[in-house]
């Protein structure tokens, strides 16, 4: 599902390294072009990834703004054509090259290595030039004002095929995961950024083990979440920047769907609690027996709007997120371009204010978890997991 459904899932990135002064057009355009999608219909090449145009999968050429350019976002989208051949066609198709090879050379019992490995080649270019390549693709939006970048896949393989492509494709720039940490020094406020940094357990910079060393965010958030849901008022108020007003209330809670997992001597044990839950009994359960959340689906509201998504709190990615419908008024006046370009203005509309409740949910965490307070409430806490 691309960025424009009204169901996405999406992880986010901040670009580090120097964007070039000047022209920022003509740089993006060359890049992109340079790094543009080829077909490989009519050959027999296994593979081809490149850019392509957001709007339409089958254009590669960045040449004009309409392409690629939206205000202060960049979009284009990751094309991968595919061909693959099920191991149980290449052998059937190289045992009937063998049996041929040895009818036309009767001296021989059986064809040698070398001859097989050559057959083996031939019979695998010849299926592949008549087998279709899959078409896959995932969607990018640069915000050239903020620096994020957000993604439509979750795949470990994609998300390292796109920071790969990203990186050959723009120079000196690279992108970096924005995981609980990294979110969490860019939401917390300045007078807590200091408790945050200290409570940083990883003993270097390398985003690995920021993500490894501080999975304790994810599952503490959760956590003070659940029991919030149940316990407590489940109203918040906006405390970042975006298209919701500051101060506003909204709404969060979790329920429908928890994972939960823990690591004995057999291994990682999980569990998945479905369906709408009325007191979390069999959660709370698993919790004192020393498993902790590591997904959820998380709902926020605002107003009349609602967006529902699976937090997977260990890189915190966004799963499933569905927002409000993107609603556009049309008239004969509207060519399809700019019906194409107000829908996709909107629907970054509903994303960003999305993400800004959820931040501004994780601050109200973190202002909790790194307050002199939080002893009282992880009391709190863990005798309501008790029952007490």
């Amino acid at each position: 599902m691309g960025i424009l459904s009204n169901t996405v899932s999406i992880c986010q990135f901040r670009v580090a390294g120097d964007i070039p002064s000047g022209d920022l057009f003509t740089w993006a355009s060359e890049r992109l072009a340079r790094q543009g999608f080829q077909s490989i219909e009519g050959s027999s090449a296994e593979l081809s990834v490149g850019w392509v145009h957001l709007d339409d999968n089958r254009e590669s050429d960045f040449a004009v703004p309409a392409a690629f350019w939206r205000d202060h976002y960049l979009t284009f989208t990751l094309r991968r054509d595919q061909r693959k051949l099920p191991a149980v066609l290449l052998k059937a198709y190289l045992q009937v090259a063998e049996h041929e090879h040895l009818a036309a050379n009767p001296g021989l019992s059986r064809v040698p290595k070398q001859k097989r490995e050559e057959l083996r080649e031939a019979v695998r270019a010849a299926l592949l030039s008549r087998t279709l390549p899959v078409p896959t693709s995932w969607d990018a939006v640069w915000d050239t004002r903020t620096g994020l970048v957000t993604f439509t896949a979750l795949s470990p393989a994609i998300i390292e095929l796109f920071e790969a492509q990203f990186k050959k494709t723009f120079e000196g720039l690279r992108l970096v995961a924005v995981h609980p940490y990294a979110r969490g020094t860019e939401v917390v406020s300045d007078d807590l950024l200091s408790a945050l940094e200290k409570a940083n357990q990883a003993t270097s910079e390398a985003v690995l083990d920021l993500i490894r060393s501080n999975r304790w965010l994810g599952t503490d958030f959760l956590l003070w979440l659940l029991y919030r849901t149940m316990e407590e008022s489940s109203e918040y108020r906006v405390r970042r920047p975006g298209p919701a007003g500051e101060n506003d209330p909204f709404v969060a809670y979790l329920n429908d769907r928890l994972v939960l997992q823990n690591a004995g001597e057999n291994g990682v044990q999980k569990i998945t609690v479905a369906g709408p839950q009325d007191h979390f009994s069999e959660v709370r359960t698993a919790l004192r027996n020393g498993k902790v959340i590591t997904e959820a689906t998380l709902y926020l509201e605002r107003e009349e709007h609602v967006w529902r998504l699976t937090l997977k709190g260990e890189m915190f990615q966004f799963a499933s997120l569905k927002g409000p419908a993107v609603q556009i008024e049309k008239d004969n006046t509207v060519d399809g371009a700019s019906e194409r370009e107000a829908v996709f203005f909107e629907r970054m509309h509903i994303l960003e204010e999305g993400l800004q409740l959820f931040d501004s949910l994780y601050a109200t965490f973190l202002a909790d978890r790194l307050s002199q307070g939080w002893g009282s409430e992880s009391a709190r806490i863990q005798e309501w997991l008790a029952g007490e």
